[in-house]
Formats: structure tokens, sequence, C-alpha cells
């Protein structure tokens, strides 16, 4: 009598499709983190003290930021390294290789690991968190066209002494993926100030300033420098976009004055200048006009 092979075949089919199933929610799971993940991450993710860092969700390796993430804390086009208790302030973070993909997440935290102050968004930058506030990019800022994010931050009350951003930004290598990525991690103090006026940042760079001659359409940099580097300017506009980059040869040691061309298609506007030397940075705004 012939036999009949149909039942372990319908097994089989039946596990073949679970498999496709499971692979093919796995895959939905895969990629629905990574699109929620491009317009910034789950709150904890800054590598500060008792929280995780962007490897929480990227297989990547976590290295030193002191000299990728660049983090400035502005009054007004002033950097400062002191906070007045209750004023209001700009943070810009840059990250110096400008990977064609990427993403960051910050926080400002006390001696306690308490929130210090508030956040709030800018154009390039959204926010996130409930007792602690985190500053992450957006899903339109986490691609080299944004060169430069910004959110506002406004300093706590009381004087709460040492305020400590914790940084993550993501190398990210474009591939769709969260694997082989590359994570920075940094740390940037700023102190209270007594009394009134604002402290301006001690650094190699000192004396930044930006003028705008309409003559020639042209920017005049002038600042002192503690030692030689080649410098490079970036003009980002107030979206926190890169829309002219320059090499402008090497710095000298002392005051250093620097004539450099804008392109014609220059739109008029206000504009955040960042001067990088050796990766040490400075930065001024400056208004341009016909």
């Amino acid at each position: 009598m012939k036999k009949s092979y149909i039942f372990p075949i319908f097994i089989a089919s039946i596990a073949g499709l679970s498999l496709q199933n499971a692979t093919s929610t796995s895959l939905t799971k895969y990629h629905s983190k990574e699109i929620r993940n491009g317009g910034g991450a789950a709150p904890g993710r800054t590598g500060a003290p008792n929280e995780s860092n962007c490897t929480a969700c990227h297989t990547g390796n976590v290295l030193d930021g002191s000299n990728e993430n660049i983090l400035v804390v502005m009054n007004g086009a002033a950097p400062v390294t002191q906070y007045i208790p209750g004023s209001n302030y700009t943070v810009s973070l840059t990250m110096s290789s400008n990977p064609s993909k990427k993403g960051f997440q910050a926080t400002a935290l006390d001696a306690n690991d308490l929130m210090a102050g508030s956040f709030t968004a800018g154009t390039t930058t959204s926010i996130n968190g409930s007792a602690k506030k985190y500053a992450n990019h957006n899903s339109a800022s986490n691609t080299s066209s944004t060169s430069t994010w910004t959110w506002n931050w406004t300093a706590p009350s009381t004087d709460v002494g040492n305020v400590t951003f914790y940084v993550a930004t993501n190398k990210a290598n474009n591939d769709g993926g969260p694997a082989s990525d590359q994570i920075y991690l940094s740390q940037h103090t700023v102190t209270a100030q007594g009394g009134t006026g604002v402290k301006e940042q001690s650094s190699p760079l000192s004396g930044m300033k930006v003028s705008y001659d309409a003559t020639n359409r042209s920017v005049i940099l002038s600042f002192s420098s503690l030692f030689i580097g080649e410098m490079t300017m970036n003009f980002v506009d107030m979206n926190g976009r890169s829309v002219f980059k320059s090499e402008i040869g090497s710095s000298l040691v002392g005051d250093n004055t620097h004539k450099i061309q804008l392109p014609s298609d220059l739109k008029n506007g206000m504009y955040l200048v960042h001067l990088l030397v050796n990766n040490n940075t400075a930065s001024a705004k400056v208004q341009v006009v016909n």
C-alpha cells in the first residue's frame, strides 16, 4: 500500500511560516527602533552617573569625546564658563568630525546628580525626560547638513555649585542599522558666579570678534591665540545649518586678524561663526547685510 507523508510536510511548512513571522517581527522591531532614534534617544543615554549611553541601542565602541564633542555655553555672543542663577543661555554642541549621520543626547546635573535648571528646544533639537531633561537631535538634524545643535538652558534659580553637562554623541556608520557605530562621551563643567556680569571663557583662543565688511562682502576675524595651528572657520545659520566653511591657514601666537571673502549667494541674516584651531574653538555672532 502506498504511504502518505503529507503530515510531516505540513508540520515543516508551519515551522517555516513561524520562522518567517518571527523574522518579520524582529525586523519590524529593529527598524522601528532605528526610526525612533532618528528623532532622538530615550531619556538617560548621556553616560551621566547611573545612566547608560548610546550603546543601549547601538553596538559600537565607547570613546573619549573630549576632542570630538565641542560644547559651548553662550551668553549672547560670549562663551562663558560661569553661570548667573536664573539666567538664560544658549548651548551649542558641535561634533568636530561632522559625520554624515549622527546624533546626540545631553543633560545638565548638579553635584547630587539632580537636574540643574531647565532646557528648551531649539530648531535643531528636541527635549524629553521628566525629572531630568535631555536635549537630543531631531529627525531633521541627524546628518552633516546640521553642523551644530543648539538649545536653551535656564540656569538653576539658586547657586547649586558646579553644573556638569554630560554629552553622548553617535558617529554613525550610515548603514541604517545600530551596529559598528562610534559613541563619544564627554563632560563639560560650568561654575556659579557671584555678583553681576559674565566671565568669558578662559581658552587658548580668546577675545574672538567678528565684523562684517559690506564693501567687498567679507568678514574680519580677530582673536588671540596661545599656539600655532591650522584654522577652520564655519558659518552656521540660526537653524543650525552649516552654510559656509573655509580653511584659513595657520594661526600665530598672539593677536590674529584674518579677512575672509564670503560667497556671493550667502543670504543676509544673523550667523554664528565658529573658529576651530587644533580642536580648540571660539565663537561669535555676526550680522550679514548688503
